[in-house]
């Protein structure tokens, strides 16, 4: 979508990217929706792209997830099975072929991931072409959810101090979404696969009792 997202993938991934925007646009043309065909405003396509405002970080969206905020929809693209198996907390999975007919709310930002990015790069263009205001990728997908926040990289004691405080919240950060520090692999190594998550740690202790409140009674059995 972005400079920074195209840096990230390979050549092949770029393929398949141009791929899924192609197959969106013949989706679009040969398949008018109810109420009429959808269109591609190409200028304002470009300049959202150019701008970089297409797409919200792992951090920042770990941040938002944290925060509590209720002002986005999390939608994971990918299948059931990989869905079950872990997905982003407060993600709701909605595949893409069901995405003209889901009737998503207008009035907040719809954030879209799928395992890489290739996917939500298509369904972007789906909705952006049923002229919703407020649509967003993860960037990186859910690859580059779990290697900055669920398993960030520790960089080391010799690390300056600014990177050792910033990594030093990433860690905490990554303990609540359950999972760790890594350390950094050596040159040349082949990258670790990285586990799902387990489930968030519960930050909110239940209620106390009031202070001075007489103990509830307890109920009689019986008849």
């Amino acid at each position: 979508m972005n400079a920074g997202f195209l840096s990230r993938l390979t050549l092949s991934q770029r393929l398949a990217l141009v791929a899924a925007v192609l197959g969106v646009g013949a989706l679009l043309i040969g398949n008018p929706v109810a109420g009429g065909k959808v269109t591609l405003d190409e200028r304002e396509l470009a300049a959202i792209v150019e701008g970089e405002v297409d797409h919200v970080t792992p951090d920042q969206l770990a941040d938002w997830i944290v925060e509590g905020r209720q002002d986005y929809r999390l939608i994971d693209l990918r299948p059931e099975a990989d869905y079950t198996a872990y997905h982003i907390p407060s993600a709701e999975r909605l595949p893409i072929t069901e995405l003209p007919d889901a009737d998503l709310p207008r009035n907040e930002k719809i954030l879209l991931y799928s395992a890489e990015g290739i996917h939500s790069a298509q369904a972007w263009f789906l909705l952006k072409a049923k002229q919703y205001p407020a649509v967003y990728i993860l960037l990186g997908g859910l690859k580059q959810w779990n290697e900055q926040v669920i398993y960030p990289v520790d960089p080391g004691a010799a690390a300056a101090p600014a990177d050792r405080i910033a990594f030093a919240k990433a860690a905490e950060r990554a303990r609540y979404f359950g999972g760790g520090p890594r350390a950094a692999a050596a040159p040349g190594a082949a990258p670790a696969e990285l586990a799902p998550a387990a489930p968030p740690v519960a930050k909110i202790a239940p209620p106390a009792a009031p202070t001075g409140a007489a103990p509830a009674k307890k109920k009689k059995e019986g008849c």
